[in-house]
């Protein structure tokens, strides 16, 4: 998985329970847009340090 600033994450619920939980990414951790990524959560404004798994993908923003 690779991304750049500006991106968004997107995290596909497992559960019925709980929802859709979509980012922005504010700060990509490796020179090579490899994760962790610090992500700010769009439903809080919370931000937290995300290391992506398989119910996750990237929405790459238009340069």
């Amino acid at each position: 998985m690779k991304a750049a600033k500006g991106d968004r994450l997107i995290v596909e619920s497992t559960r019925d329970s709980e929802h859709r939980r979509v980012g922005v990414i504010v700060e990509v951790g490796h020179a090579d847009g490899s994760p962790p990524y610090l992500v700010r959560w769009l439903d809080d404004d919370h931000e937290t340090l995300v290391f992506p798994g398989p119910d996750a993908r990237i929405v790459h923003a238009v340069r």
